[in-house]
């Protein structure tokens, strides 16, 4: 029996700003949405051509409060082939929000406080 993984869900609450972040930040696009008949959520599934792999964003209607993202122990994590460049990039947005320098990682935070890991390609 095999798995393959095809997607994270994270709530959002502005889907806009949200969409506009990922796709400036790690140059994720829509691929496809799910709309309510009643309006009451939109998803969002959002990637890029370098994997299968999806980001799932969702907007709840009446979820009008803060996410509560706990001690934000979790994150997803993102290899880039230009880790200087995505560094420059990240902190001319203003979104680094943890760094390892030790390690060669950093983290980035998106508008609802998820954060995401920036990895170096290793050789």
């Amino acid at each position: 029996m095999k798995f393959t993984m095809i997607h994270e869900n994270y709530n959002v609450a502005d889907l806009q700003r949200s969409l506009a972040f990922y796709e400036k930040a790690l140059g994720l696009t829509e691929k496809r949405r799910k709309t309510a008949p009643d309006g009451s959520f939109i998803i969002v599934y959002v990637g890029n051509e370098e994997s299968d792999f999806e980001l799932e964003l969702t907007w709840l209607k009446d979820h009008p409060q803060n996410y509560n993202l706990g001690e934000c122990e979790f994150h997803l994590a993102f290899r880039t082939d230009d880790f200087e460049a995505a560094h420059k990039k990240h902190e001319e947005m203003g979104c680094i929000c943890f760094e390892n320098h030790a390690m060669g990682i950093y983290f980035i935070q998106d508008p609802d406080g998820y954060w995401l890991e920036i990895v170096p390609t290793r050789k």
